[in-house]
């Protein structure tokens, strides 16, 4: 062996126990759960691929992937249109306000997500804050169903995912010249055009990067899904859950785990396929 070799081999040693790691804990729970997918029945006779031809030719699952996909891009756009106001109000605040800002923003990650879910169930409650409030000040004649309802489950899941949105977009926008804006007010531009023609375009990049990091982790959101949604909304990660504890369909949840994995996955690639390839755009006009 050449002395070259040798050091390459001296170079790439500390990286075996991270790469041993990853294939005893990813690669092979995958593997395993791709070859029990394969399975006709529960009780794993025989390979076929019967379980993702199940999966297709069932309204009900095709609506629950949907389901949850659009509840990740709803939850993803309604923590977007939160994280750009609070990011200019930050940039524009002084280093103290900076300071508070950033620790409220990141007192959501340093709480459990359980106690977050269950606050959201004390305020969303029939007997919870927001009702008693609205019937105390006379706007409500009668305790509203704000628990297990979709709107209350997205209400929740914006509060919880708003970190990962808000950070990445503060960061883009610290990282903006301030001379662009600076003089496109000089030129007249109103604040609404500077944002739109300016801020926004140049700030992409980190917008679509929480975006992404929203919609993945409010898609799989387990928790918060089960509790605020409860047993009315069936989800991917509920439903995963039932095939597999309740019915004890061993295969067919697994199945389900794939095609949820790829549909995510595959999602975020593509959008981030594609706004690089915008973002390549503005950089040469």
């Amino acid at each position: 062996m050449s002395p070259a070799d040798t050091t390459a081999s001296r170079q790439l040693l500390p990286v075996v126990p991270l790469a041993a790691l990853f294939f005893a804990a990813f690669v092979l729970p995958l593997a395993a759960l791709v070859l029990v997918s394969l399975f006709r029945d529960p009780q794993l006779s025989g390979l076929s691929p019967v379980q993702y031809l199940r999966f297709l030719s069932d309204p009900f699952s095709l609506k629950v992937l949907s389901d949850t996909l659009w509840l990740g891009a709803e939850v993803a756009l309604a923590t977007l249109f939160l994280a750009y106001p609070l990011a200019l109000v930050y940039v524009g605040s002084s280093q103290f306000m900076r300071t508070l800002i950033t620790f409220l923003i990141m007192l959501p990650l340093l709480t459990s997500t359980v106690v977050r879910t269950f606050a959201w169930i004390v305020i969303l409650g029939r007997d919870g804050i927001v009702n008693s409030a609205m019937l105390s000040l006379g706007f409500w004649q009668a305790p509203a169903r704000l628990l297990y309802t979709w709107e209350g489950m997205v209400l929740a899941l914006t509060q919880i995912q708003l970190p990962l949105m808000a950070l990445p977009v503060i960061n883009s926008l610290l990282r903006l010249d301030g001379n662009l804006t600076r003089a496109a007010e000089g030129l007249g531009a109103s604040r609404a055009r500077i944002f739109i023609t300016i801020v926004l375009p140049l700030t992409l990049p980190g917008a679509i990067a929480g975006w992404l990091l929203v919609f993945a982790a409010a898609a799989t959101a387990f928790i918060t899904q089960t509790l605020v949604g409860g047993g009315r909304i069936i989800l991917m990660p509920s439903y995963i859950y039932q095939q597999a504890v309740g019915v004890q369909d061993w295969p067919f949840a697994a199945a389900l785990s794939l095609i949820f994995t790829l549909a995510v996955t595959g999602i975020v690639f593509a959008i981030g396929a594609l706004s690089r390839r915008f973002v390549r755009g503005v950089d040469a006009a």
